[in-house]
């Protein structure tokens, strides 16, 4: 299996904070997202970008990637990882399905509790004549778009399974339903889809996390979505109206005169699906000054400097 190099994949050096990661996953995801890219190789390198985020993003995670990559990952021939590697998620190295990459779900993918059975899974104790099957347990990565409404999803994993005594792992795929306004870290169980039961009793089941998969353009705060809208100074000084995407195509925003940077306009109903309804758009405006002024633009703001002359911007600031 080939090492991943989380890193390289974003354009970063390991030792970059969590702010320069993000400004590098945000760039790729904008150029790589299905919705603003229709190259076919699009998707597959949007995923590989989000799943190094996924990682870097989270202490824990970059952590326990981090030290792996120290003991093993700059070998050549291929990725090995070490004897016994111990990953966070609990158990011996596993290989578990979902939509990650069989590099992530070897590290992170989750698995078995030992204690728990002659599967080593989640069962619920001994029952007369055999022992219930071991629950499986994966990450299963949303979309924001796929959670407007509810979506039938192909899903890829490893089943553990005892046979003449000896374990071996079952290759399964199946189809779930995703219910719309599905919020990130839900659980949704699926029954009788885990490990097979012996002697009788009931098979596992699955068990799928939910992780929406961070949007180039919008952050999530509960059911409403926020974007940042660039504007130019004229815009927000003497109003304007701009065309802002959505989860479900772009919208024309206006922007009343007189707006300030940081200040949020709100949009009903263009947020995710929620007990409630929908949530909102949350547009965040934020001034953006030209990278280049000339002479003649420099004269046209030294002039609006002096029609302002009583203007102080940090009025109050201190208090």
């Amino acid at each position: 299996m080939e090492f991943k190099d989380y890193y390289s994949i974003l354009g970063v050096e390991p030792e970059a904070d969590t702010a320069t990661i993000k400004s590098a996953y945000r760039k790729l995801a904008r150029k790589y997202h299905p919705d603003l890219n229709a190259d076919p190789e699009a998707e597959a390198r949007f995923k590989e970008v989000a799943e190094a985020w996924e990682v870097l993003k989270d202490e824990g995670r970059r952590a326990e990637y981090d030290e792996l990559r120290r003991m093993g990952g700059r070998r050549a021939g291929g990725f090995e990882p070490p004897p016994g590697w111990q990953s966070s998620s609990g158990g011996e190295y596993q290989q578990f399905g979902g939509d990650f990459s069989d590099f992530f779900n070897s590290i992170f993918g989750g698995g078995f509790d030992a204690g728990a059975g002659p599967a080593g899974g989640h069962a619920s104790g001994r029952r007369a004549g055999g022992w219930p099957g071991q629950d499986v347990e994966i990450e299963l990565p949303v979309f924001l778009e796929e959670t407007l409404a509810k979506q039938s999803r192909p899903v890829e994993y490893r089943i553990p399974v005892v046979e003449g005594g000896q374990r071996r792992e079952l290759h399964k795929s199946l189809k779930v339903t995703v219910p719309a306004g599905v919020a990130d870290g839900a659980r949704i169980r699926v029954r009788g889809q885990g490990a097979p039961g012996s002697g009788g009793a009931p098979d596992g089941d699955l068990y799928l996390h939910v992780r929406l998969v961070p949007h180039p353009l919008f952050d999530v705060e509960g059911h409403n979505l926020v974007i940042s809208v660039p504007l130019a100074p004229w815009e927000a000084a003497l109003g304007a109206r701009v065309d802002v995407p959505t989860l479900e195509g772009r919208i024309r925003l206006s922007v009343p005169a007189g707006s300030q940077s940081g200040q949020k306009l709100r949009v009903a109903g263009k947020g995710l699906p929620g007990p409630g309804g929908r949530g909102d758009l949350l547009a965040v405006l934020r001034i953006v000054l030209p990278k280049e002024t000339g002479r003649e633009q420099r004269q046209l703001w030294e002039q609006l400097a002096a029609a302002n002359s009583g203007f102080d911007p940090r009025a109050g600031w201190e208090r």
